[in-house]
């Protein structure tokens, strides 16, 4: 039963965040993207300071080896971010901007990665780039979410909800990269898709290593809250950290409250269950 919700939820978000991202990318929800860049650092920041810390802190554990591996998490995150590997989804947007400033000057510099180099071959380079950190990034999701799965079924459901609505804006970086390496939208949303899937070997794996070091699940959990935490406050408000009208900062409040209740409201329904 547990494993077999573990798959789900990884599936959910592994997969499921694709084709949503998909769906926003490509259609007429496009211009909601930053709506949902509040909502995700919303639910984000309520999965990890609302349900996965006070889980570890019900343990007995000791308040600083807990507060240790916090730091030490966020560090580490930190770290893989440098390492170009967690911190990718979004730097289309930076991108976007800087060639529009730079739009009188080299063209040929089209790189479609915010960390690109000026090379004529960047697109090509950038899509295994893109692919690797995605897949690594999902094969860690997909452990974090196994460990909520362990510690509670309702805190799985958190987690890997949490996960997808995350997962979303990185993964329409994702296909915007690809779809500038080549034309072929199915292409890119296949690719994208198998990277996605890799959450659920995570989750796997996830499974098996919390099954055997049950003692230290309330570390995996504290882990899991840095790093939802790390990507919120990192990557994902500094986006939302642009002069707009009052009209627009509203909105953007607005739904990150939303994604904060969302959290409640779906920690509720399960607790009911």
């Amino acid at each position: 039963m547990l494993l077999t919700a573990i798959l789900i939820g990884t599936l959910l978000a592994g997969i499921g965040s694709v084709w949503l991202a998909a769906v926003l990318s490509f259609g007429v929800l496009a211009r909601y993207t930053q709506h949902m860049l509040s909502l995700s650092a919303g639910a984000l920041l309520a999965t990890a300071f609302m349900h996965l810390l006070p889980e570890a802190f019900e343990s007995q554990a000791g308040a600083q080896d807990l507060f240790m591996t916090l730091l030490g998490g966020l560090v580490f995150f930190f770290l893989l971010d440098k390492a170009e590997l967690w911190h990718h989804g979004h730097e289309h947007h930076h991108h976007n901007q800087q060639q529009g400033r730079d739009a009188g000057h080299n063209s040929g510099h089209d790189h479609g990665h915010g960390h690109s180099h000026g090379h004529s071959h960047a697109p090509v380079a950038g899509t295994w780039a893109v692919l690797t950190g995605d897949s690594v990034h999902c094969f860690g999701d997909g452990v974090l979410i196994a460990s909520a799965f362990v510690a509670d079924l309702r805190l799985g459901v958190i987690a890997a909800l949490a996960v997808l609505a995350h997962e979303v804006p990185h993964h329409m970086g994702d296909l915007m990269v690809l779809r500038q390496s080549s034309s072929n939208r199915q292409a890119a949303l296949l690719k994208v898709s198998l990277a996605g899937a890799v959450t659920m070997l995570g989750g796997l794996l996830g499974y098996w290593l919390v099954d055997r070091l049950h003692d230290y699940l309330p570390y995996f959990l504290v882990v899991a809250s840095s790093s939802f935490a790390y990507v919120a406050l990192a990557d994902l408000i500094p986006q939302l950290q642009k002069q707009l009208s009052a009209r627009q900062t509203v909105a953007q409040i607005i739904w990150l409250f939303t994604g904060m209740g969302l959290v409640t409201l779906v920690s509720g329904l399960a607790h009911g269950h």
